[in-house]
């Protein structure tokens, strides 16, 4: 769910990214990314399938994409995890020469108090650290933006600190959640939230996992539109299960 007053939140789901599925910011993925695979050796007849999306949560297979129907037991080598990546999103130099770049990471750890500080400039309600801590440990992947402010001359940081974040779980085969993207309200409106979801679509999408959900704020619902999701498709509404007590 994007930062945002707490309206509560209506699901958003992607049935349109697939195998020709093209990002719009190439700057933001550079062709230095690795990712590792699960390595498959497998014989395989592919046929076309029109799916709704119901079907596709159901069978694994992205809507109106072509499928592999495997005829034989793959033999699936132990699963690599994605390869660590941060790279520089955008530097710039303020009136008194100082440098400061906006850095991209994923596959890090991230820092629980600077996270709760995070949340607390968004206004999100604040959680147990320990369970801030589990969800990040949970996650399939988590992106994170750091702002690195440099003196003139120096060669060293003089601060950096955590201006966003979103992460996703998966059961690293057919479906994946986008969760908790948030960014700095004094770096809201510089693309970074986009940044954000379109590496994290990108990285799953690396991973064959292409049923990618999320939860979103009735504001920011447009936000999501414009990045390829679509609200309640096909009329699917999201259920939630609550205490009957």
């Amino acid at each position: 769910m994007l930062a945002n007053n707490g309206v509560p939140p209506s699901l958003c789901s992607v049935m349109s990214f697939d195998s020709q599925c093209q990002l719009s910011n190439q700057l933001l993925f550079p062709s230095t990314l690795n990712y590792g695979f699960v390595k498959v050796t497998r014989k395989v007849k592919v046929s076309r399938h029109k799916v709704n999306f119901w079907e596709s949560i159901r069978s694994g297979f992205l809507k109106d994409s072509t499928t592999q129907v495997i005829e034989e037991s793959p033999t699936i080598e132990e699963e690599e995890e994605p390869m660590p990546e941060e790279f520089v999103l955008i530097e710039r130099t303020q009136q008194d020469g100082e440098i400061e770049q906006i850095i991209f990471s994923s596959g890090g750890d991230v820092d629980i108090y600077d996270l709760q500080a995070l949340c607390d400039k968004v206004g999100w309600p604040r959680r147990p650290l320990s369970k801030l801590a589990a969800a990040l440990k949970n996650s399939y992947v988590v992106a994170t933006l750091h702002s690195v402010r440099k003196a003139p001359g120096s060669e060293g940081i003089d601060e950096k600190k955590l201006i966003g974040m979103a992460r996703a779980t998966s059961d690293h085969a057919f479906n994946a959640t986008i969760w908790d993207v948030l960014v700095d309200p004094n770096y809201q409106g510089q693309g970074l939230g986009k940044a954000l979801v379109e590496k994290i679509v990108r990285a799953l999408l690396q991973r064959d996992i292409g049923n990618i959900t999320l939860f979103a704020d009735s504001q920011v619902v447009e936000f999501y539109r414009n990045l390829g999701f679509q609200p309640d498709p096909e009329g699917i509404k999201g259920m939630f299960w609550y205490p009957r007590y």
